[in-house]
């Protein structure tokens, strides 16, 4: 694989510089087979038809389009409606300090030593800053994706939106249409296959609670929005959700001198025992996706219930200010607008605020997802192919997509929509099916092996009456006797 020099915008780092020529020297080693193989094709009308549109361009998607180049899967392309090198929460509404994943992990390297993070970083700041580093600067793990697209040569194209799927039987491919955020226009593109690489809100969409929702909206913000906290100062702000993304904007809003912040939560008590560090080890990373559906659902529907806490810097970050309140078992089950303000009332009690943040998560249904607003009705939800146990029902798990083993969509209805199967769910809706995967830095390793081989075995068996006859045409002879 040819990797491009480094990128003119800054001057070449002298490690940085050193790190790309090791990398170009192991890719160049590991590079077998090297000759192409995806067959072309063209529509009806002559277009030429990506193999793979990957949509999303933050760590999924790019990492996800060069474990299917290493594969000599080339004829692909990542969109995005962010900017260059903006995808993903890191520089736009992540407001923690660092990542919470340890900063050993690995994953997005593909096991290429001279592609994981700690390489990119001593290439610049040296072991000893490695060593003395806690947690990854949620802004150099964004700078480590731009340097991984650059350095790779990954096709991105920026500033485009998906829009609605639709399956063209005739040309045997979907017809993609893509949205200049900035212009307007509208660009079609026939793609066989589809990677959504949408995040954490990529089966769904970020929650605003009725509650809130029938609220004028310069009343509230959800936490991934821009939210212009200087006009905040002195203000008196309610967060709803217990979760660090609740918490990382009230530390926020508070450091911009907020007057008071009350934080409201559903739970007697803060979790503060992390399932998902216990998740990460051998077993239950590449194999959740092995086991039985009902022993997937006991170990999902268990982590759900242990709940996610905020980690402990981001809870102490936001204790360290007297004005900060804590409200347990304090669900919002009204809010209303008083003389330009909104009354929240709980089962403890009322209270006015300036302004409300809701930092309750995401909800999981497809139907809310405009790549799919033609298609969800025929795929497969787990509440169409399982039933929990008593005691065990989980409205926002049964919807979470069925999935295939390759991360593939399955129909609900066998033979009505089987090119359902060629849309692969790489998002935090694959946490059922298959464990950790899209939008989980800690899954990559297992995840990205899975998702690749999913997408080149179709592509290999769609077509493989095509390869058995170039099998029984090919005749060059390698001696004469």
């Amino acid at each position: 694989m040819r990797i491009p020099p480094p990128s003119p915008v800054m001057p070449p780092v002298p490690g940085l510089v050193a790190l790309e020529e090791a990398l170009r020297k192991d890719l160049e080693r590991l590079e077998y087979p090297r000759r192409s193989w995806v067959l072309p094709r063209r529509t009806r009308a002559g277009q030429a038809v990506l193999d793979v549109l990957i949509i999303g361009g933050g760590q999924s998607g790019l990492t996800a389009a060069f474990g299917l180049m290493r594969e000599k899967v080339t004829n692909l392309l990542v969109v995005d409606d962010g900017e260059q090198d903006l995808a993903g929460p890191w520089k736009t509404f992540a407001r923690m300090h660092t990542l919470r994943t340890p900063k050993h992990l690995t994953g997005p390297d593909h096991n290429l030593p001279n592609l994981c993070f700690q390489s990119w970083f001593e290439a610049q700041y040296g072991e000893a800053a490695w060593t003395s580093l806690e947690r990854i600067p949620k802004e150099l793990w964004a700078d480590f994706l731009g340097w991984y697209r650059r350095t790779l040569g990954i096709p991105v194209r920026c500033r485009s939106r998906a829009g609605a799927l639709t399956w063209s039987a005739e040309d045997d491919c979907f017809q993609v249409p893509l949205e200049d955020v900035r212009t307007g226009q509208v660009e079609v593109l026939p793609a066989r296959k589809i990677v959504l690489a949408t995040g954490i809100d990529g089966s769904g969409r970020w929650e605003v609670p009725a509650v809130v929702a029938g609220l004028p909206r310069e009343l509230y913000a959800q936490t991934r929005e821009d939210i212009d906290f200087e006009a905040l100062r002195g203000r008196k702000l309610g967060v709803l959700g217990a979760g660090a993304s609740a918490f990382d904007n009230a530390s926020v809003a508070l450091e911009h001198g907020a007057g008071e912040v009350h934080l409201f939560y559903r739970r007697k008590t803060l979790p503060t025992v992390n399932p998902y560090r216990w998740a990460e080890f051998v077993g239950f990373l590449k194999h959740h996706a092995d086991l039985p559906d009902a022993d997937k659902w006991r170990f999902i529907h268990r982590i759900f219930e242990m709940g996610q806490l905020p980690p402990a810097d981001t809870y102490r970050r936001a204790r360290a200010y007297p004005q900060f309140h804590l409200h347990a078992e304090s669900p919002w089950v009204g809010a209303e607008e008083v003389d330009g303000q909104v009354r929240v009332t709980t089962p403890r009690g009322h209270y006015t605020f300036d302004k409300l943040i809701v930092g309750s998560g995401t909800v999981t249904d497809l139907s809310l997802r405009p790549e799919l607003a033609n298609l969800h009705q025929d795929i497969a939800l787990w509440k169409d192919r399982f039933t929990p146990p008593s005691g065990q029902a989980h409205t926002d798990l049964l919807r979470h997509p069925y999935l295939g083993p390759g991360f593939e969509l399955q129909e609900k209805h066998p033979g009505r929509a089987p090119h359902l199967s060629s849309i692969f769910n790489y998002t935090f809706g694959c946490l059922l099916s298959l464990g950790f995967g899209g939008a989980s830095i800690s899954g990559m390793k297992y995840s990205l092996p899975r998702l690749t081989a999913g997408v080149t075995r179709q592509l290999y068996v769609d077509d493989r009456d095509a390869f058995f006859s170039a099998l029984e045409c090919f005749d060059e002879k390698e001696f004469e006797p």
